[in-house]
């Protein structure tokens, strides 16, 4: 199971993205709008230097992306890349994207549970639905929105690979959270 965990747009705080990025999670998905590009490549070489083991996203800047080697998320209105220019993330919220998307490295679905500001959610037995009708390959898919461990088992799926979240991470011990995912 891979668990990415997506910062929560407070800035750059190393004492914190160190104690998440050393919890156990496979992959790091830095998202803060407000950094300026300089100050966000710093914080992903950071990253790299601080756990180079843990997978390594960067939203929406393709330039920092390619300087620093990782992959890119591409929000929702992002432009089309040219394929293998990075390893590239996007986002599903409907099932209908999955034929436009469906030559990306990892898909984020959500919101599958409610999650502030995210729109109507998914529920598990939509995704299910969706997850039984995809081919055996494909991108990753990781469930976002509203997954903690407390649901996480409700989402079960031979063709999920894991979870994307910020609360449970940044919320308060992120190594705990890590545990109580793994056991769900």
């Amino acid at each position: 199971m891979i668990l990415l965990a997506i910062t929560p747009g407070a800035g750059f705080d190393p004492g914190r993205w160190k104690s998440v990025l050393r919890s156990g999670v496979d992959a790091f998905l830095i998202r803060e709008k407000e950094l300026p590009p300089r100050q966000l490549l710093e914080a992903a070489r950071w990253c790299q230097d601080t756990a180079p083991e843990v997978a390594l996203w960067v939203a929406g800047r393709l330039d920092v992306a390619c300087a620093a080697g990782c992959g890119l998320h591409a929000p929702e209105a992002y432009p089309e890349l040219t394929p293998g220019q990075v390893p590239l993330s996007r986002p599903l919220h409907a099932e209908s994207q999955w034929p436009g998307r469906s030559a990306t490295e990892q898909l984020l679905v959500s919101p599958v549970f409610s999650s502030p500001g995210k729109g109507a959610p998914w529920g598990p037995e939509r995704l299910w639905r969706f997850l039984d009708s995809l081919p055996s390959g494909g991108p990753r898919l990781l469930a976002l929105g509203g997954v903690e461990p407390a649901n996480a088992a409700s989402l079960s799926h031979p063709r999920l690979a894991g979870f994307a979240a910020i609360r449970p991470f940044w919320g308060g011990d992120p190594e705990r959270a890590v545990s109580d995912f793994r056991r769900a």
